[in-house]
């Protein structure tokens, strides 16, 4: 059986990181945060867990230093991702996106937050992308959505799967 790796994703901690979000991240070989993180110590959490890869988001500040900007393009698995905090970031139109210089190549994944509303759309809707995904947010959630976490499972360059769950456990969307 080949090994599979798991990408968690949360966004929109704003400063207080919830038990329940790392114990659902627990599992995970990386950790990316699509922003509004709002104190390092958040991102030191995280990383007794995995590797981190964070973006900044509109309550963050320039105090995590280089690592930490306004996208983030990571391979992992073999699995290209775009990071970025606002949706409309991540989006890639026919005339590009600006978190793509042309000749980038396209990503498979793209993450974003701010919204604090998950979101997991394939087909049309990601493209050119496969996925695109948001986890809502693990503090302050909105439209009615519990408290959430997204995981992303990649082996190889593929997909395996994708889901976004309540720190309660619970499933809220998935594909694959």
């Amino acid at each position: 059986m080949d090994a599979m790796t798991w990408v968690g994703i949360i966004s929109d901690t704003h400063g207080a990181l919830d038990a329940r979000a790392f114990a659902a991240l627990s599992d995970c070989d990386h950790i990316i945060h699509a922003g509004d993180i709002c104190g390092p110590s958040i991102l030191r959490e995280l990383e007794c867990i995995a590797p981190v890869t964070a973006v900044l988001g509109n309550n963050d500040f320039l105090e995590y230093g280089s690592a930490v900007t306004r996208f983030a393009r990571l391979v992992i698995d073999g699995v290209r991702f775009l990071v970025a905090h606002y949706p409309q970031d991540v989006r890639i139109t026919y005339a590009g996106s600006s978190a793509l210089a042309p000749g980038d190549p396209i990503p498979q994944v793209l993450v974003h937050g701010h919204t604090h509303v998950p979101k997991l759309e394939t087909g049309p809707e990601a493209r050119p992308a496969s996925l695109l995904i948001c986890p809502g947010s693990a503090s302050l959630p909105r439209g009615g959505s519990p408290r959430s976490i997204a995981k992303v499972q990649v082996s190889k360059g593929r997909i395996l799967g994708a889901c976004v769950e309540s720190l309660g456990g619970k499933p809220i969307l998935t594909w694959g």
